[in-house]
């Protein structure tokens, strides 16, 4: 279903026009309003009104994470504090958190744009829409729930929770015909589905639209095979929107961006030069609605690729490839963001003193599985095997506590030395 045809079929050369005139607009609003972007442009003597078209927008500097915490906790927002509605947080893992505000009229368009990534995937008024995403400072939840009650779907905010068991009730007493979560929760649905002996078409699911972790083809096969619906990929990032930057459609061949939104472009991730359609880099964003906090070319981290060609589908908006991996050395784990930085801390911090790690993540039955090999340092060679076990048990415990993941440990002698395509060793392993 194509939700507003006016901008999802709008001809290519008013798309780029009105891309255009609202990227000046928001530009002028950044150099007013957020001392960040004024000291940036000014150090580069740029003037805003040289930047006439989309390839001018390479003369703008990049903004990057430690920009937004940095800029913790308001500094950032463009608008006074009182016109802000609702503030959304990254969890800060890595360091500060970065807050992120809205304005009213960027939840309206926050719901709009997953109003047409929903209905991209099929989803009209007559469904039954169970999200399965935390509703926290996480904007997931929220935004798929705006997303469906736009649409006229009826909403299940069932959130994810640890008894599974009590989605699947719901899920059957409800009569949910579209589920919303990771695709690594759908597994753990499927395997509880076998345990409470109750076959899928027992259910009245149709529909599954997956986000937050890279999936492939392989688990949308598998998805599909174990739970009998259609599955698509949907796409957000949480300093911008969270949900509803890009969406398949059902040629299920590439994810529709929102165009009279978002500005995406391609770069290298090591020399940070333009690519061309089709060649996999890093994928930057530029919002052009934005008020309460907007963001002039984001480096995401994420590799992805602009899709030439037009989609029978008869939308004009521009496709991006699913994305499957990190730019950085981050990677995500059921959902969760995982920085070696990071996993080095709490490692030091259990152990009391540096260890040298290795993470290797698998895919057992659909479910993400995270390994840590530590390499055993010269002090452990004294400690009998009840100290070992204590450390792993406080390293567990920490990792945890920090991270919300239940990793496996083993003690190595030597850790395998893998090299990336940069020539640097591999602190993560990612095999799924």
């Amino acid at each position: 279903m194509i939700y507003n045809a006016k901008f999802e079929t709008m001809p290519r050369e008013e798309l780029v026009q009105l891309q255009i005139e609202r990227l000046q607009s928001t530009l002028n609003r950044v150099y007013r309003n957020v001392a960040f972007y004024k000291e940036s442009f000014d150090a580069m003597k740029l003037d805003i009104r040289d930047i006439r078209s989309i390839d001018d927008m390479r003369r703008l500097p990049f903004t990057t994470k430690e920009d937004l915490r940095k800029s913790y906790p308001y500094n950032m927002f463009a608008v006074p504090l009182r016109d802000i509605v609702r503030i959304h947080s990254t969890t800060g893992r890595t360091g500060k958190p970065i807050a992120i505000g809205y304005t009213m009229n960027d939840i309206h368009h926050w719901s709009e744009i997953v109003a047409r990534v929903l209905g991209a995937a099929g989803v009209t008024d007559h469904d039954f829409v169970q999200i399965a995403f935390d509703y926290n400072m996480f904007t997931g939840g929220f935004g798929l729930h705006y997303g469906a009650e736009k649409l006229g779907s009826s909403v299940i905010p069932s959130s994810q929770t640890g008894n599974v068991q009590q989605q699947i009730h719901i899920m059957k007493d409800y009569k949910t015909t579209v589920l919303l979560s990771t695709p690594s929760y759908a597994f753990r649905i499927s395997r509880n589905l076998k345990e409470m002996g109750i076959h899928p078409d027992e259910l009245n699911l149709k529909t599954g639209i997956f986000g937050a972790e890279p999936w492939g083809e392989a688990k949308r096969a598998a998805i599909e095979d174990m739970l009998h619906l259609s599955a698509f990929s949907i796409y957000g990032v949480n300093e911008m929107t969270g949900p509803g930057v890009s969406g398949e459609c059902g040629q299920r061949n590439g994810l529709h961006i929102n165009e009279d939104h978002f500005i995406l472009e391609i770069i290298d991730p090591v020399t940070a030069e333009p690519l061309p359609h089709g060649a996999e880099g890093e994928l930057v964003i530029t919002t052009i609605t934005r008020e309460g906090f907007p963001l002039i070319r984001y480096r995401t981290g994420d590799l992805s690729a602009i899709m030439e060609g037009a989609c029978p589908c008869g939308r004009t908006t521009t496709r991006m490839r699913r994305v499957g991996a990190r730019a950085d050395d981050m990677v995500v784990v059921n959902g969760v963001n995982v920085f070696p930085a990071r996993m080095g801390e709490i490692l030091g911090t259990a152990a009391g003193m540096e260890l040298k790690f290795r993470i290797l993540i698998d895919d057992e039955q659909g479910e993400d599985v995270m390994l840590i090999e530590i390499e055993i340092q010269e002090t452990m060679f004294d400690a009998d095997i009840k100290k070992l076990q204590g450390l792993k048990s406080a390293i567990t415990a920490g990792i945890e506590r920090e991270l919300g993941l239940a990793p496996r440990l083993t003690f190595v002698e030597h850790l395998a030395a893998e090299t990336g395509p940069d020539g640097r060793t591999k602190l993560v392993v990612d095999r799924r």
